[in-house]
């Protein structure tokens, strides 16, 4: 898949996770504006991005397009924590 083309479909597949599992309570949807691609990359028939949005709500998202199946997987984290070890 063509990388413009994937990081499109990534943006689309946030826009839906997060306006299906969103708090009602907070009344808030978004729209693939409010969608950023952090990092993305493509190697031979794969496809590799992680994704964020412009709420402030802690979560990622990395989103993998297997080539050989044509199937995209989605893992969504929430970041609990930042430290440094020394």
């Amino acid at each position: 898949m063509p990388n413009d083309v994937f990081t499109e479909l990534c943006k689309e597949i946030v826009v839906k996770y997060f306006n299906e599992h969103s708090d009602k309570t907070d009344k808030r949807i978004i729209a693939k504006e409010d969608v950023f691609i952090v990092w993305s990359c493509k190697t031979l028939q794969n496809n590799k991005a992680l994704v964020s949005t412009t709420v402030s709500d802690g979560m990622y998202y990395e989103i993998t397009h297997n080539g050989d199946k044509q199937e995209t997987y989605v893992d969504a984290y929430k970041k609990w924590e930042n430290f440094t070890v020394k």
